[in-house]
């Protein structure tokens, strides 16, 4: 009798909570987490509405926010934090101090997504900036996704479980199976059908780990209403598949660097059928049957497609992803070439999307029609291989957003999008680009950029604002030059008196005033005094900083070379020693902020393996990724196309390769007939350094800057 009475009692006493609890229960999670100060002044309330909506207004003083889904629910916090507190959250800092009073909504806003969907991550994205991410990062990560409406996201953790489920019922042996499996510094390429691998053998406790942290992803993704887009089976298998199965494959040659790519399964072969449907039912069996999206680019980057049917191909590839997962899209990337049209011509159009992928220098929505009337998203990729560097067309997103959703494929355009390689840069990109997912109207970014401005350091200053309109005429300016991601620092070379680019692809011209950039950094320092204790002040100004050094380095660099040409050894001292000065000083600025700091990426990758083994086979991955990348081939074009502007990284790496090649050419200079350094091994050696946790000095960064700027 006294049981069940504590029974009656305990269950009296849940029925409060039970009543009490919001509509969003996700996105009150996430005001717990973030900004605590306010969970006990917000209400959520959910409404009807055929579109993405959200209203903010205030009610018995307390905020209340309405809205369709839990996503735009998240979206309509954000918008109350920006607009009415000021406050903000990035991946270049936080300003989410609690603010009191809490100001209240005088006249209620209510705002609706003109797009069904507002997608973010790049492949690359989960290398570059994700490698190592744990639980702790990723529930940081989605909270900023849904925090700016991503409602549709790239999630591709997990898929090595997938993969190594689907090659034991092929017979595999566990050997073969971690020979195709890359490390988890070079996965991406490994899913877009570019290596298999490389980086490997992982352990089954990574592969356990990952599956894990997979389900934790999902979870959470679903209550924030972020649909994930997950790997899809396009036909790429393991090479070595061929010798355990009679099946027709059609081999893909080599890709960047050297790197073998994995066999394509030509579709027309009997054994199709079963291999996409053991993966389809291990991703189930992992994941469940609900995925709505599935990503898989068969032919990426310059796959060969040689005596097969191209159009037939993708049909079979659809066809099998319906048949496992009826209600899903394939999701493909406009990105160089592809998809190509015979690729597109068959499929069934309500269940594909195409990525305008490269959208600040690309309109192929537009010259190819729509995609060859194939629904698509715009977005912008700006980052590539998370270079260090300030870059962004601004002013071009807002207006071709606005031009493809009012011109004749409107109907087909489905949202935006943002895939950088790297997301560890350039906040005001990103904020910018996920908040058209929310604009009807043009958005003119010099007005726009006031409120970015005020909610990113809590209060208004004149320098700040004056800084930040010369700034979108300079690195932020949308000139109309081709340029894959941001102007890179001669300081990142591999070392040589003919240095055209950093990295194979990427760019050293500045196509901006650098004289004019540098006027508005130090209108920018100016109001330094008032944000002391503001992150992200302080790390827009080492930012800003860092980059003035950057372009000083190019300017001494052209000096070295005269110098050396014209076998001045003086002026090549001179030279030589004052590039060298330009890193250390470099070295000691970014040194102030964990943001530019080689330690953070190294610490991260340790912190994820759970054995010592995984520990140092990580932290390998992270060094290989920021340097000569891979494979194990001194003619690799991949070398460099990572490269870290950090703290840590200058002393420890650029420093002392510069060094080695400037004593090379001083005794070259003398008529010594040097050795040449090979750098190849060089680099190759340093990765291989097992890892000691060390902290970065901090120097005193106004005295940097000051010196920098002069």
């Amino acid at each position: 009798m006294f049981k069940a009475m504590v029974r009656v009692l305990l269950f009296c006493l849940l029925i409060p909570s039970i009543v009490l609890a919001g509509d969003f229960p996700g996105v009150e999670a996430l005001v717990n987490r973030r900004v605590k100060w306010l969970s006990s002044h917000i209400v959520f309330e959910k409404i009807k509405a055929e579109k993405d909506v959200y209203e903010i207004s205030s009610s018995n003083n307390k905020v209340l926010i309405k809205a369709s889904n839990a996503n735009s629910a998240a979206v309509g916090l954000n918008r109350y934090l920006a607009d009415f507190c000021h406050r903000s959250m990035s991946h270049m800092g936080d300003n989410l101090t609690p603010v009191n009073p809490l100001p209240l909504v005088k006249i209620p806003v209510k705002v609706e997504s003109p797009f069904e969907y507002r997608y973010a991550l790049n492949y690359c994205t989960h290398n570059y900036t994700m490698s190592f991410y744990t639980w702790k990062e990723w529930e940081r990560e989605l909270d900023w996704m849904a925090l700016n409406g991503v409602n549709m996201m790239l999630a591709i953790t997990g898929t090595e479980a997938v993969w190594q489920n689907t090659l034991r019922r092929l017979n595999f042996n566990e050997k073969e199976i971690l020979d195709f499996i890359p490390g988890p510094g070079f996965n991406a390429w490994w899913l877009m059908g570019n290596l298999e691998g490389w980086g490997g053998p992982v352990s089954q406790t990574y592969i356990d780990q990952q599956s894990k942290l997979q389900l934790q992803i999902l979870q959470r993704m679903k209550v924030l209403g972020i649909k994930p887009v997950m790997q899809g089976f396009y036909g790429m298998i393991p090479t070595s598949l061929k010798n355990i199965m009679k099946i027709n494959v059609l081999e893909q040659g080599k890709w960047a660097g050297g790197f073998q790519r994995p066999d394509f399964l030509v579709t027309t072969d009997p054994s199709f059928a079963k291999i996409a449907g053991t993966y389809y039912e291990e991703m189930q069996k992992l994941y469940g049957k609900d995925i709505k999206f599935f990503g898989g680019d068969p032919f990426h980057e310059g796959g060969k497609t040689n005596g097969i049917d191209v159009s037939q191909s993708a049909t079979t590839i659809q066809q099998q992803m319906l048949q496992y997962f009826p209600n899903s899209t394939w999701v493909l990337q406009g990105w160089q070439v592809n998809p190509k049209k015979e690729l597109l011509s068959r499929l069934d159009k309500k269940h594909v999307m195409v990525q305008e992928l490269f959208g600040e220098n690309t309109n192929n929505w537009e010259t190819r029609t729509g995609y060859e009337m194939t629904p698509f998203i715009w977005c912008s990729v700006n980052n590539f291989g998370e270079k260090v560097g300030l870059y962004g067309k601004l002013q071009r997103f807002a207006n071709e957003v606005h031009r493809a959703e009012n011109s004749s494929y409107r109907q087909l355009m489905k949202g935006i999008g943002i895939m950088p390689e790297g997301i560890h840069n350039n906040p005001v990109v990103y904020e910018l680009m996920l908040n058209l997912g929310w604009q009807k109207d043009k958005v003119d970014v010099s007005e726009w950029i006031k409120g970015f401005t005020y909610s990113r350091y809590g209060k208004q200053n004149s320098h700040i604002s004056t800084a930040w309109q010369e700034l979108l005429q300079t690195v932020y300016s949308s000139f109309s030059i081709y340029q894959e991601g941001p102007s890179e620092s001669i300081f990142c070379a591999r070392p040589s008196l003919n240095v055209k680019t950093v990295s194979s692809w990427g760019t050293r011209k500045r196509n901006y005033d650098v004289n004019r950039f540098k006027l508005a950094v130090k209108e920018f320092a100016k109001a330094a005094p008032d944000f002391k204790n503001s992150e992200t002040y302080q790390t827009d100004l080492i930012d800003f900083v860092r980059q003035v050094l950057a372009n000083q380095g190019d300017t001494v660099y052209k000096r070295i070379i005269i110098a050396y040409q014209s076998k001045n050894i003086e002026n090549f001292k001179q030279a030589t020693a004052e590039f060298l000065q330009l890193i250390t000083t470099q070295e000691a600025l970014l040194g102030t902020n964990d943001h530019f700091n080689l330690e953070w990426w190294l610490q991260q990758a340790y912190n994820m393996g759970q054995t010592s083994a995984d520990r140092a086979l990580f932290v390998l991955n992270a060094k290989q990724q920021i340097t000569y990348w891979g494979p194990d081939n001194p003619e690799t074009d991949l070398h460099e196309y990572a490269h870290k502007e950090w703290a840590g990284m200058l002393a420890s790496f650029y420093l002392p390769r510069w060094k080695l090649y400037f004593d090379y050419l001083e005794k070259d200079l003398k008529g010594e007939n040097p050795q040449p350094v090979d750098f190849y091994a060089w680099e190759k050696e340093w990765t291989e350094q097992p890892f000691s946790p060390k902290k970065t000095e901090s120097g005193d960064i106004m005295s940097i800057v000051k010196v920098a700027l002069n």
